[in-house]
């Protein structure tokens, strides 16, 4: 693997393992969080070849659902586990935490910087 594949799933692996229990970003977040914005496609991939288990399922759609098929075994898991961790979600949607809303994401995931 290249250098840059390497960073890149690094990059990922070290953003999805920091998404707090009750909490979901979307794949293009993770992407740009991690410095490779116009790389969301590509963070499933990155996912699956963690050498460590990743709390994978708090990585949706931009659209706050499951990218699983509704009803498949992964689409049930996934559901499983956000709502085990407090995460609602009300016909597919996944509901942001309340106290979340009109926050930027670095504050939501590190807290606020030094103004």
């Amino acid at each position: 693997m290249s250098d840059k594949g390497k960073k890149f799933n690094e990059s990922v692996w070290e953003v999805v393992a920091d998404i707090s229990p009750g909490r979901v970003l979307s794949y293009g977040d993770v992407a740009r969080i991690a410095g490779f914005p116009r790389r969301a496609r590509m963070i499933a991939g990155a996912m699956r070849r963690s050498p460590e288990d990743l709390p994978w399922h708090r990585v949706v759609r931009s659209n706050l659902t499951i990218a699983f098929e509704p009803g498949s075994e992964p689409y049930l898991t996934q559901e499983k586990l956000l709502v085990s961790e407090g995460v609602k979600i009300v016909n597919g949607k996944i509901i942001p935490v309340a106290s979340d809303k009109g926050r930027e994401l670095d504050d939501v995931l590190w807290g606020p910087g030094d103004s």
